[in-house]
Formats: structure tokens, C-alpha cells, sequence
């Protein structure tokens, strides 16, 4: 193969599947920090907690908002433990580790729409690759929705 070949099927390829890699680098991030589960007073917008669904499990489940859990005195529990707060807390490296993460899906959506640009600009099919990037974006939200 030519590398003019190899270079035009990277671009199809990749212009396939830059929806499915903006979609899993956003809502990854938000998994970092947990931000798709309800904890303390914070409830995470549905629209949150159903794609981070579809990236964990895939599926999307219309009216699937879940509600936090009744609290535990309610359940005739005297409450959390004494060691409750200090397990609640992250270590600093830990959530060092976790911005430094949140680096990757970052630098993959700028490189994702760097790369979208570019196979929609830089190849002579521009048809072609408008067909390659709606079909990537529809194909998985028409599965979701079946």
C-alpha cells in the first residue's frame, strides 16, 4: 500500500469513529470525578447520569433518574460511623492523579477535532467524509435508541 492510501484510510477511519471518541472522552471525564452518581447533597443532572450509562453499560433509559439513597436513620440506624469523614476524603495524590488523568480526554477532544477538521478539509472526498462522520454519529445513537 502507498502511504497516500494508508494516509486517506486513517482519515476515513478516523472520521468514523471521532463522535464515538469525543462522546467516551467527555463523559470518561466526568467519571473521574464522579460527577454521574449522587453523593452528599449533590444530585448530577439526568442528562449526566444516562450517558454515563450508555458509556458504562450502554444503554439509555428514558426516566432511569435515580434518587439518592433514603438516609440511614430513617432506616432506624443510628448514622454513619466515626471514621465516616475521614473515609469520604481523597488522598492528595489521588486526586492529583485524577486532574493529571483528566488531561487524556482533554488532549483526545482537542486531537479528535483537530483530526475532524483536517479529514473534512484536507480530503479531496469531502463528501465521502461528511457520510463517514454522520454515519459514525448516527449509527450508535440509532442502536442507543432501538
Amino acid at each position: 500500500m502507498s502511504p497516500a492510501t494508508i494516509r486517506k484510510g486513517h482519515s476515513y477511519i478516523g472520521l468514523f469513529i471521532a463522535p464515538s471518541v469525543l462522546f467516551f472522552s467527555l463523559t470518561g471525564a466526568v467519571q473521574l470525578f464522579s460527577l454521574h452518581e449522587a453523593h452528599g447533597s449533590y444530585q448530577p443532572p439526568a442528562v449526566v447520569e444516562k450517558l454515563s450509562s450508555v458509556h458504562k453499560d450502554q444503554v439509555f433509559l428514558f426516566g432511569d433518574h435515580h434518587t439518592p439513597p433514603e438516609p440511614q436513620a430513617a432506616a432506624g440506624k443510628a448514622g454513619p460511623g466515626p471514621g465516616a469523614q475521614e473515609d469520604d476524603r481523597t488522598p492528595p495524590s489521588t486526586l492529583m492523579l485524577k486532574w493529571f488523568f483528566l488531561l487524556v480526554p482533554l488532549g483526545l477532544v482537542v486531537s479528535t477535532t483537530f483530526g475532524i477538521w483536517t479529514g473534512l478539509t484536507q480530503i479531496r472526498q469531502t463528501r465521502m467524509s461528511w457520510i463517514l462522520l454522520i454515519a459514525g454519529t448516527r449509527i450508535p445513537v440509532g442502536l442507543i435508541v432501538l
